[in-house]
């Protein structure tokens, strides 16, 4: 029985399983996100999109470009190949969710309204309250 195939199997699934459910959870709850970024009718739904495809094709352009591997002649070997190529993909899609979060709140900073009023500064000090009584005898 050839390890290599059935390694290569289960990765293909896990990889398209794991982009595609992030991908809908991503656009899904990113909407709220981006319809507070951009305020324009459609622009937060049309950019959405855009962000889903991106995505799709970084993941999965990233998950078979590190498809490739050497031989995995032991059911060990498969698993701790299959691991390690599952998790290099995991690390590299928190990567890009991360910095896609990163744009979008330096995008918001920017879009954020400006005080209308300045802050006003303090017209007189609040005393400190008084000290306790320290003694060990009262007076």
């Amino acid at each position: 029985m050839d390890f290599l195939v059935i390694t290569y199997a289960v990765y293909s699934a896990a990889a398209l399983a794991l982009t595609g459910v992030l991908a809908r959870t991503l656009f899904r709850n990113g909407k709220v996100f981006l319809e507070d970024v951009f305020e324009q009718d459609g622009l937060a739904d049309a950019v959405n999109h855009l962000l889903v495809v991106g995505f799709y094709m970084l993941n999965l352009g990233y998950a078979f470009l590190i498809f490739q591997t050497n031989n995995a002649s032991t059911p060990v070997e498969a698993i701790e190949l299959l691991v390690t190529k599952l998790g290099a993909l995991l690390l590299s899609l928190g990567v890009i969710h991360f910095v896609n979060i990163a744009v979008f709140w330096k995008l918001r900073g920017r879009s954020a309204p400006e005080l209308e009023y300045a802050p006003i500064n303090p017209t007189s000090l609040v005393p400190p309250p008084p000290a306790p009584n320290t003694s060990v005898f009262p007076a």
